[in-house]
């Protein structure tokens, strides 16, 4: 289970791009009975043509020291189980990556199932949330999908995947900003609506201190694993996502890409990608 760490932070920068292979440099997992088989049901849906022109992107403000070491100290402490989740997230990123991105969502809102579920599809909560994104039954039910004795669609990735991306794109449309929709993704928009009231802002980090705890907590967990997962991986075996940053904000004018440059190895990160997507569900033939 993913653990919290006692450090308390205010803003931090996410500097997003086109996504890179999920597990880059790390073998590949072969995916269990439910991803494989919402494997299926996503390539028998694959014809679906999407009906956005492109995919939203985040566009945080950058970090300080304080904000630093939150996302280190998190990093450190769940280091182990981040690395498992990472081993194994492949066949499972293949399905919320290629449903994000028909619905025109920021790719990196794949994290948030990371620190719902730790991305497993039978995960439950102790009020009864359930899959990969811990949905309510109710929540579940309004989304259009079935939650009865027979079947329980939460637990299928493509189509428990489908109806948090609707409600997503829901909360944007409300919120018009992605942390104040990670937060009510959490605990309901009541609670992030009472923040903004009190707060006199829409700016999370001015209104965080409004917020239940779980839900202020929550945001800044998933921009600590957005960074794991964007970075080299493990803190302990290479220089941290931030630290990575840093160094881009560093380097000579001179050494920086070209914009051809830039879009000829976004393309190729691009295709690899779609490659490694094919490969996996060749498996299931």
């Amino acid at each position: 289970m993913l653990r919290s760490v006692p450090f308390r932070i205010c803003s931090v920068v996410f500097v997003v791009a086109l996504p890179q292979a999920a597990n880059s440099g790390l073998p590949v997992v072969a995916p269990g009975k439910a991803i494989v088989a919402s494997l299926a049901n996503f390539r028998s849906n694959s014809s679906i043509k999407s009906t956005t022109s492109k995919t939203s992107k985040f566009s945080l403000p950058a970090p300080d020291k304080q904000q630093m070491k939150f996302v280190h100290a998190y990093i450190k402490n769940n280091d182990d189980c981040l690395l498992t989740v990472k081993h194994r997230s492949e066949g499972p990123f293949a399905i919320i990556d290629s449903v994000l991105n028909h619905y025109g969502l920021p790719l990196e809102l794949k994290y948030l199932a990371v620190i719902e579920s730790e991305l497993k599809s039978t995960a439950r909560s102790r009020v009864g949330a359930k899959g990969p994104w811990q949905l309510m039954p109710q929540t579940a039910h309004e989304l259009g999908l079935k939650v009865n004795r027979r079947a329980d669609e939460r637990v299928n990735y493509y189509k428990s995947t489908r109806a948090a991306a609707k409600y997503l794109k829901d909360l944007h449309r409300e919120f018009k900003d992605w942390l104040l929709v990670l937060a009510a993704y959490n605990g309901g928009p009541v609670p992030v609506y009472r923040a903004i009231h009190k707060a006199h802002s829409r700016n999370f980090w001015v209104l965080q201190r409004y917020l239940p705890r779980e839900s202020r907590m929550h945001v800044k967990k998933f921009i600590a694993t957005a960074y794991y997962f964007e970075g080299a991986g493990s803190i302990a075996a290479a220089p941290t996502p931030l630290a990575n940053y840093a160094a881009a904000q560093t380097r000579p004018k001179e050494t920086q890409e070209s914009t051809n440059e830039k879009f000829s190895r976004l393309m190729k990160e691009s295709a690899q990608s779609l490659k490694t997507s094919g490969n996996i569900l060749e498996t299931i033939n």
